[in-house]
């Protein structure tokens, strides 16, 4: 399985020590701002995530699962869309949209805003972000962008249709994760909203699940699992014990569908 960060940017080193604990061979990898990729989320090629499953299917997997929180979920959940050889997808605090670039392309420029992904070279529709936006909070206090999410979907209301991530057209096995609480932006919605696509028009036999806590934030903690420090700039929403709560939830879930059966959460 491939498991992938969000905006952090990190190597997601101790979640695939911990899957890995639990029976899985995982492949983690820094997919922007490292040598010879673009600094900021802006304009990556889906074939980033398709060339690592062909790496785990050259290495004889069975089973290609990928496992993604914020927007390494946004990839997750589009890579499965285009390549059919991805048989799950864990999608943490998703997206049910495709969003603008986070950060500067490999031009070093971030304005005026482009997609986050391509895909054979063209971009992808997206959503822009409402600059006309201001948050709530005082200078120097963590600022929760929840609400900069909700203004620009409403603002550009019209992109929405054309930047919606097609999950029907996955044949992956999906399960979403989500928290009421979080405060990165709508997660729980978005990931109703998948959920909602994918049964209305997914093909007979493709699964999906959503697993949520109205207490939880945008930070999935599973169980073994550190909670990550407090960010100095953004709210991500929800508390210690609600987010490990909605991990646990979640844990057996994780095994079923990433494992397609063969393993079993007492395994873990």
């Amino acid at each position: 399985m491939v498991v992938l960060s969000g905006s952090s940017g990190r190597v997601e080193r101790a979640r695939a020590r911990a899957l890995a604990g639990a029976g899985f061979e995982v492949l983690a990898f820094r997919w922007f701002g490292g040598p010879g990729q673009a600094p900021g989320i802006c304009e990556v090629p889906l074939e980033t995530f398709t060339a690592a499953a062909d790496l785990l299917r050259a290495d004889g997997v069975r089973r290609v699962g990928f496992l993604g929180t914020s927007k390494g979920a946004e990839a997750a959940l589009l890579t499965a869309v285009h390549d059919p050889r991805v048989d799950a997808v864990v999608a943490l605090a998703p997206t049910a949209v495709v969003w603008c670039n986070v950060g500067p392309g490999a031009d070093g420029a971030d304005r005026p805003f482009r997609s986050c992904w391509t895909w054979r070279g063209r971009p992808l529709p997206f959503v822009p972000m409402d600059e006309a936006w201001r948050a709530a909070e005082p200078e120097g206090v963590p600022v929760a962008i929840r609400g900069w999410y909700e203004l620009s979907e409403r603002t550009f209301a019209d992109a929405l249709p054309a930047a919606a991530i097609p999950v029907e057209d996955a044949r992956a096995d999906l399960l979403l994760v989500a928290g009421g609480a979080d405060a990165m932006w709508p997660s729980l919605p978005f990931a109703e909203r998948l959920r909602e696509r994918r049964r209305l028009r997914a093909a007979a036999g493709a699964s999906v699940r959503l697993v949520t806590d109205p207490e939880a934030g945008h930070r999935v903690v599973f169980p073994g699992e550190s909670p990550l420090p407090p960010s100095p700039a953004h709210d991500h929403g929800g508390s210690p014990a609600a987010d490990a709560r909605l991990g646990a939830a979640a844990w057996p879930h994780v095994l079923e569908v990433l494992g397609g059966g063969l393993l079993r959460p007492a395994e873990a």
